[in-house]
């Protein structure tokens, strides 16, 4: 099997790669440090049977150009760049492997509620520009109202490393999780409730129909103002212009976002508001991460299924 791996993050891999082209000799990766796009995967790609790729576009145009790939193994958990309709149309399976990043996120997603709640940004770019704050009172973690939209495997994870701060979780997902909710102490609640309360709310969604652009502005308008919103998902899911104007006015405390609608973000006014903290889409980019995801991508090669419209992960 010939396979290509544009994905960079894979590709950067050094025992990724040679786990690859112990079973795939023919393996080619992407060596150019940045995202390839479609016209360039079009040509890159020609002639491969299998692909392990990441956030790369996979559209009928290019599929036009590539008739013998087969199969593609995901790198990664998101699958809102796949068009399961297109791909069962033309007989291609995929390799997926849910929550392989789950820790990794679950700690970031820790790690913001306490930079949100005690102003890390803001104090660290104060102390750089020389201002050298005397205090900046913040708030715990410990004994908050967490709520998390999304309680599946990054969810879930996210409870277990919330036990020790002893907070009351709320939970709004569309899934039934009772008994993890009654064995774990998490309190199911509405959308309705989950904004009215949380003190932290941390978005754990898959972005489809039904969540992209959810957080607008009427929805961002229910939450507390001493909220801090924390999003390690998907970008499209939040209203970045209108969240930019609730941060600015102190309608919102604080927030935490590791993921934007077009990344890199090129909104520098939200990036330096002093009560937005932002990475650079890392949720995934731990050590352990890396390898469980890329591992998840080679089984994804023989380990497959064909997509279907409708259906989970697909629904």
């Amino acid at each position: 099997m010939r396979v290509a791996v544009p994905s960079i993050s894979f590709s950067q891999h050094a025992v990724l790669r040679k786990e690859l082209l112990s079973s795939y000799p023919e393996s080619k990766f992407n060596e150019t440090q940045r995202r390839l796009s479609e016209d360039e995967l079009m040509a890159w790609m020609k002639g491969c049977d299998a692909a392990i790729m990441g956030l790369e576009p996979l559209t009928e145009r290019m599929l036009d150009k590539l008739p013998e790939l087969k199969v593609i193994g995901r790198m990664g958990v998101g699958v809102d760049n796949i068009d399961p309709a297109l791909l069962k149309r033309r007989g291609i399976r995929i390799g997926w492997v849910p929550g392989v990043n789950k820790l990794s996120v679950a700690e970031l997603t820790i790690a913001f509620a306490i930079s949100g709640l005690r102003h890390v940004g803001r104090g660290n770019a104060e102390m750089r520009a020389g201002l050298r704050p005397r205090q900046i009172m913040g708030r715990h973690l410990s004994g908050r109202v967490v709520g998390l939209h999304g309680c599946g495997h990054v969810g879930k994870e996210v409870v277990r490393l919330l036990q020790p701060f002893g907070c009351t979780i709320l939970a709004c997902d569309i899934a039934d999780y009772a008994a993890f909710y009654r064995a774990s102490g998490v309190n199911p609640v509405s959308m309705d409730a989950l904004l009215a309360r949380s003190e932290v709310l941390s978005l754990h969604l898959p972005l489809n129909a039904s969540t992209r652009g959810l957080y607008g502005a009427a929805a961002l308008d229910r939450l507390r103002p001493d909220c801090v919103l924390i999003n390690t998902c998907r970008g499209d899911i939040v209203d970045e212009a209108a969240l930019k104007q609730r941060l600015k006015a102190g309608r919102i405390a604080a927030a935490c976002f590791d993921v934007f609608a077009i990344e890199p973000p090129t909104d520098d006014e939200l990036l330096n508001l002093p009560n937005f903290f932002a990475t650079p889409h890392i949720g995934g980019s731990a050590e352990e991460a890396r390898l469980a995801m890329g591992r998840a991508a080679i089984r994804g090669l023989t380990e497959n299924f064909l997509p279907e419209p409708g259906v989970y992960p697909f629904d």
